[in-house]
């Protein structure tokens, strides 16, 4: 195809309203760029054509209460102003931690988590296994994360393949020292019931599989890069973008927050010299990415808190921002 034919995709994420077939988003970058308003405002417009939907917080600065000025905890609570959209803030770390202060206490659990943790990323793995678990059992048309900055979010999906290696690990430790921890344990009088801790991880293993399979469809999932335009955040994208094309995570929606565009009789020098260094590396976003949807936000004189300020703002991702002539 010549240059002459190609057609830009439209500036907006009403590609991600229309996919009906899609059941997890993930709204990930650098920090600072804007991600829980950006996932806010997505859940909020997600919410006009859809059943269901629920915004999970995984980032552990959980910004999603402060974005709707509401408490939110670690159980879904409906969004005020809302009948059809749900909140709920987790921190993968806390529940594995809970897990393990729930198990018995006896020494052959402390065995088997010290075997569990012999992998690294492997708490945070299982805590992911177990909201994992929790989300499935909810009935949620979409289900949104507002996920933690780049590291943390490329931490976050590679946890399948960290679980599966960890379980494997540890299945093969049980098929081959299992009788014999049976037999320590009966002759020290300490009550063994590693079998159920092998059955737990066994269940995660499940879960994880067919989770990690849904993320890798492109008909079900898929992953908007929120950055702004500066260097270092351009760089954090590609690296994003390309972590998760590598994962085999669909991925074709940019959005570039806080756009300055100051009138043409404007005496700001600050404004007009960071306007121009903006526009410099939005070429380089629009020359790098020109098969991606790419969705311009402006940046605001006034915060984007509460429900009706996150519905006004919601707009600009299906309407594109038109600057001031």
């Amino acid at each position: 195809m010549s240059d002459d034919e190609f057609q830009p995709l439209a500036p907006s994420l009403q590609n991600v309203l229309d996919q009906q077939s899609l059941q997890w988003v993930f709204v990930g970058g650098k920090g600072g760029v804007g991600k829980t308003t950006t996932s806010s405002s997505l859940a909020v417009q997600m919410a006009s054509v859809r059943k269901s939907v629920l915004l999970i917080s995984t980032d552990p600065a959980h910004n999603l209460s402060d974005a709707f000025g509401q408490k939110f905890s670690k159980d879904p609570t409906l969004v005020q102003g809302f009948e059809n959209l749900y909140c709920m803030e987790i921190d993968p770390t806390s529940s594995i931690q809970e897990m393990i202060e729930n198990a018995d206490n006896s020494a052959m659990n402390s065995i088997m988590q010290d075997l569990a943790f012999a992998i690294p990323g492997v708490d945070e793995a299982m805590g992911f296994a177990e909201v994992m678990k929790l989300v499935k059992s909810m009935e949620y048309s979409v289900i949104i994360f507002d996920t933690a900055p780049t590291g943390h979010t490329l931490r976050f999906l590679s946890f399948p393949t960290v679980l599966e290696k960890a379980l494997s690990k540890v299945s093969q430790l049980s098929g081959r020292f299992g009788p014999m921890m049976q037999q320590m344990s009966g002759m020290m009088g300490v009550n063994a019931n590693h079998e159920d801790i092998f059955a737990k991880l066994e269940s995660m293993r499940e879960v994880i599989n067919e989770v990690n399979q849904q993320f890798q469809d492109p008909d079900k999932t898929t992953f908007v890069c929120v950055c702004i335009s500066e260097f270092l955040s351009l760089y954090e994208t590609e690296r994003l973008v390309q972590e998760l094309t590598n994962g085999n995570i669909d991925t074709h929606n940019i959005v570039v927050n806080q756009l300055l565009f100051p009138p043409k009789d404007s005496n700001c020098e600050q404004c007009k010299v960071r306007h121009k260094m903006q526009q410099k590396y939005l070429e380089q976003i629009f020359d790098l990415y020109e098969d991606f949807h790419i969705t311009l936000l402006p940046l605001l004189t006034h915060e984007v808190r509460g429900g009706e300020k996150l519905k006004s703002f919601s707009r600009l991702l299906v309407e594109p921002f038109q600057p001031p002539k």
